[in-house]
């Protein structure tokens, strides 16, 4: 049935996840995975993944995608009593994950069944919650009264709630299931299973409280299989998922002593009430022809054995660390791109912002703000002390003057685990002067504007432009010149060089170049006003022979990272390369809007990860217009 479907799994890196990843990935399904953890090592490589926060997916991604089927297994939650901490957590991965998550997926020409991974929570516990120990579970059924016991129950009440609405406006385009599942227990997790193995082979004592409660368990694995069976169905609506026989805590600790017969617990005293519950499966059964099967009996071994071997290998956790931005004087909208690309990748990770003076608006901008050296005062021992200090695995430098710096000692910065997002120290070199930018891809038959040290040296040339060799090419610059005009120019320069004058459209490419050298993703767009060499408007294009020509030249002089070429088109169609700037531009953050998704490739690169698995998602063109704006604290 799933054999060559697309299908989406947001939260397919958790305990039920793997589980219905390697189901699905059996049955030939192709897969796209989102979640906030790495990506496991064992997976196929032809499995997608998307490692980050999916509150910032974007439609664009998932259009590209064009995902049939959807499973939302993606949540938060508290396993005993919720803390007051657990109130924004729940409502950002909770409540505000599943509504953009289908804000984003309603639309979608190809969804045609969306499967959510609901919660019993949601039925009102005064059905299975007592004050004495209870002879015999409720069997909870899909039509008994609900009121959510707790803020995760509400949370998924209040999608299932929005699910019902756009069914009622999409139920042609696709259907909606929602499952309420029991207590889901696997391999490395977080349920009293997992903890008490853990825990057992640490060898100490268990804390056990109301041993007499009596729990639903169902084996993750058999959660994936029960949704993998809905997905085919014609049902639609809400529907139970538990393994429908019951077990008393006290059962659980007989298993578990069978396995370690040394075994010991405590109970504690709680105001937690005796539950008493499970799930009456009659309606899962008359959908699917399908109940769960398996007991703790056959899978607590496996989740023993499971622990054993991760406690043996020492599983490392996500090594994920802070980000370094680098003469951030007041470039604010930059800053805001990589925030965003930040809280993407990972929620926890600090973006820190430096300057050599403290007097800047930038600093406002950044979780932490460093005033570093001058580099000319900076030595790379000071800097490595810095970053390891500051767990920085990730530097963005924004300034041309700094840019051979950061190139020269990339390598060794990378052997302590920092990445920089630049190119190597000779094609830096290349970019920053212009007349070896010129000599070099001439040399490749690149359309370069002709750039000479002499104006004598061009012919056949009635007006002309003046700049400096070294740095950025606007910075007192004289444009559309006679050759006295430029002359006299030239002398108030430390460096001139002449060009001929030639007019057209100029455009700006922006292209992200991978650490392998290969252009993930490129983007023309118009440079419609310029001043002080940025464009203050602009706006994207489809320029398919121009995005060619870029390609050409990241190749031509082995670019990586973020770069900026700028490129003339004259009347007659001809192409003439201007310059290349090795790092973000002033209005680049335009093409991250269109999904030339830089900072979050570069962090992905920074962590080991194969962008090769990360579609470059582009949006339909936009335009910038950059303008001041306040801050108010």
């Amino acid at each position: 049935m799933y054999k060559g479907k697309k299908v989406f799994i947001s939260g397919g890196n958790g305990v039920i996840g793997n589980e219905l990843v390697q189901k699905l990935h059996e049955a030939g399904a192709i897969l796209l995975i989102g979640d906030l953890k790495d990506r496991p090592t064992h997976w196929p490589s032809d499995i997608q993944y998307r490692k980050g926060d999916l509150n910032y997916i974007t439609a664009a991604e998932l259009q590209t995608f064009a995902p049939e089927y959807f499973f939302h297994l993606a949540a938060t939650f508290e396993r005993s009593k919720e803390t007051y901490g657990f109130w924004e957590e729940n409502y950002q991965h909770n409540v505000n994950l599943s509504h953009h998550l289908m804000t984003e997926i309603k639309d979608l020409p190809s969804i045609k069944k969306v499967i959510f991974a609901s919660s019993y929570l949601i039925y009102d516990p005064i059905l299975y919650n007592f004050q004495e120990p209870a002879a015999a579970p409720y069997s909870l059924k899909e039509t008994d009264p609900i009121l959510p016991r707790n803020l995760t129950g509400s949370a998924k009440l209040n999608h299932e709630i929005e699910l019902r609405f756009l069914e009622d406006f999409r139920g042609e385009q696709f259907q909606t299931i929602c499952v309420r599942i029991y207590r889901s227990y696997g391999k490395n997790s977080r349920d009293i299973i997992s903890r008490w193995v853990r825990a057992l082979l640490n060898q100490e004592s268990l804390t056990v409280f109301k041993k007499e409660g009596i729990f639903d368990y169902i084996y993750a694995g058999d959660v994936a299989e029960g949704l993998m069976r809905l997905g085919p169905t014609a049902f639609k609506g809400i529907i139970n998922l538990g393994s429908g026989k019951a077990r008393k805590v006290a059962e659980m600790i007989d298993v578990l002593k069978q396995h370690f017969p040394a075994l010991t617990y405590q109970e504690e005293n709680s105001d937690i009430l005796y539950e008493a519950s499970q799930a009456d499966m009659t309606l899962f059964q008359k959908v699917t022809g399908w109940l769960p099967a398996r007991k703790l009996e056959d899978t607590i071994p496996e989740i023993i054995s499971y622990e054993q071997d991760a406690l043996t290998k020492q599983l490392a956790t996500s090594s994920t660390g802070n980000v370094l931005v680098t003469s951030i004087a007041r470039k604010v909208p930059m800053l805001e791109a990589i925030k965003s690309a930040v809280k993407k990748f990972d929620p926890d990770i600090l973006l820190y912002g430096a300057d050599v003076s403290s007097e800047i608006i930038g600093k406002h901008f950044v979780d932490r703000f460093w005033q570093m050296p001058r580099i000319t005062d900076l030595s790379v021992e000071e800097l490595l002390h810095y970053c390891q200090q500051e767990n920085i695995t990730l530097i963005i430098p924004s300034r041309d003057g700094e840019l051979v710096f950061w190139a020269a000692h990339k390598d060794s910065l990378a052997a302590n685990g920092i990445s920089v997002m630049l190119s190597s120290l000779s094609a830096v070199q290349v970019c920053l002067d212009k007349l070896q930018f010129y000599q070099t891809l001439n040399a490749k038959n690149l359309p370069l504007i002709p750039t000479v040290e002499a104006i004598e040296d061009l012919e056949d040339t009635e007006r002309y432009v003046v700049k400096e060799r070294y740095g950025a090419g606007a910075l007192n610059m004289g444009l559309n010149l006679s050759k006295q005009d430029a002359s006299t120019h030239a002398q108030k320069l430390q460096h001139p060089i002449f060009q001929p004058f030639i007019a057209g459209q100029e455009y700006s490419l922006d292209m992200y170049v991978t650490q392998q050298g290969k252009v993930k993703g490129i983007i023309a767009r118009t440079r419609d006003l310029v001043i002080n060499g940025e464009s203050q408007i602009t706006q994207t294009v489809s320029f398919p022979a121009l995005e060619k020509l870029g390609q050409e030249l990241a190749t031509a002089i082995s670019l990586s990272g973020h770069v900026v070429v700028q490129v003339l088109v004259s009347p007659d169609g001809q192409f003439h390369v201007i310059e290349c700037n090795s790092r973000f531009g002033g209005a680049s953050t335009l093409s991250v809007q269109c999904g030339l998704d830089s900072f979050y490739w570069a962090l992905l690169e920074a962590q080991g990860e194969d962008l090769d698995v990360y579609p470059f998602a582009r949006t339909s063109e936009k335009k910038q217009i950059r303008f001041a704006q306040d801050l108010v604290v």
